[in-house]
């Protein structure tokens, strides 16, 4: 039986955007298609950046379709899934300080 819970296994799906921002319309639609995947339970990573941790693979194509079903008509969007072992080996600095990378969210399984 495999661990359901290693770092293999464990993913976090990030998607990062570049919105046209010029008019009104533009900048609600921004403001919105980021609303929609912060309510799917995507935080802010760096500006323009989200990242959301999934138990599993499975589970993180669902977010990742989710995603999909939110994207705007103009604009880029990226989406991208690592494993937690590859997400814990991002190096992150604040200016040349180094910073510990966000640790994922406690599991609790009620089964």
């Amino acid at each position: 039986m495999t661990n359901r819970f290693s770092e293999y296994r464990i993913m976090w799906v990030l998607v990062f955007f570049d919105l046209p921002t010029e008019t009104k319309k533009e900048r609600k639609v921004a403001a919105d298609f980021r609303k929609k995947i912060m309510a799917d339970g995507f935080t802010m990573f760096q500006f323009s950046i989200y990242l959301r941790h999934c138990p599993s693979k499975e589970n993180a194509i669902v977010h990742i379709k989710r995603v999909k079903t939110f994207l705007p008509q103009y604009g880029k969007v990226g989406i991208m899934c690592v494993t937690d072992k590859q997400f814990g080996d991002i190096q992150l600095f604040y200016g040349r300080k180094p910073e510990k990378p966000q640790s994922g969210p406690q599991q609790l399984e009620l089964f």
